[in-house]
């Protein structure tokens, strides 16, 4: 706001008197914030562990090098089974996302009163756990193994698949819904001839991407006995076989890896 001084020059200053008030007190209550979280922070760390913490780097990865190749023999039928459990589990979710991403969009749902709310909260519902969460409570109703990680996986891939998949749907053009329409097709022709063939391709980005992003999530599935390569690496880590260990994370990164290059050379191939 512009002020005059007493030779009647115009000075402009970029706030008022009690806008930089108001800043400086919010500045203020942030740092005050910080120091008071710092201090609970500090008072529940034993900081002997943090300034030795470069000592017990060094000695494990001592420890870890070189990795036991001759393990990787045991390793297939565990990284398969990772493989499944994050294929599989992303099937089944794009098999109940679909539905439910169509009941949720504004401009498909059968009812924005009563199965629209249904729909999104079984979106944020699942959306809200994480995947070990789910594993764990699937273990102790299921028992371990593979079945509760592709279960697991699937029930975590929902929301995120129906999220995106709604919001595509919500971005359709309507004007070729509307020239479907006006031919007199019935609900299930327009969805089947107006709204799938626009929104095949962000179908199969999510599916690609989902499942890229669900082969990193089993990898540590198997941490809590939901199977997979997880379970190797926890079983190592019980006995500090650290050789093991490293070579275990070296697969689980090349397997990372090729799933990243795969998801993008489909996904270039989609776009």
């Amino acid at each position: 706001m512009p002020h005059t001084d007493v030779n009647g020059t115009r000075i402009w200053h970029r706030r008022t008197r009690s806008e930089s008030l108001t800043r400086w007190f919010g500045w203020l209550l942030g740092v005050a914030v910080f120091v008071y979280c710092w201090q609970q922070i500090s008072a529940a760390t034993t900081w002997f562990f943090v300034t030795d913490a470069p000592r017990i780097a060094t000695d494990i990865w001592d420890r870890a090098t070189p990795p036991k190749w001759a393990y990787i023999a045991q390793l297939g039928r565990p990284i398969w089974d990772t493989l499944n459990i994050a294929t599989l589990g992303t099937i089944i979710a794009l098999f109940l996302a679909v539905p439910t991403a169509f009941m949720a969009a504004r401009n498909s749902t059968p009812s924005a009163v009563f199965v629209r709310p249904i729909a999104l909260l079984v979106i944020v519902s699942t959306r809200s756990i994480n995947s070990l969460i789910w594993a764990l409570l699937l273990i102790a109703i299921i028992g371990p193994g593979v079945f509760a990680g592709v279960v697991a996986i699937a029930i975590r891939s929902i929301g995120f698949c129906a999220k995106l998949l709604y919001e595509a749907i919500e971005e359709i053009n309507e004007v070729q819904v509307e020239a479907i329409t006006a031919t007199g097709a019935s609900r299930w022709q327009v969805m089947v001839y107006g709204i799938v063939p626009q929104i095949l391709p962000a179908f199969a980005g999510i599916a690609v991407f989902r499942w890229d992003i669900n082969i990193r999530e089993s990898t540590v599935l198997g941490l809590v006995g939901a199977g997979g390569i997880g379970l190797q690496l926890s079983a190592s880590l019980n006995v500090l076989a650290w050789p093991q260990v490293s070579l275990i994370l070296i697969v689980i990164l090349f397997a990372v890896v090729i799933s990243e290059w795969v998801s993008a050379k489909v996904r270039g191939a989609i776009i």
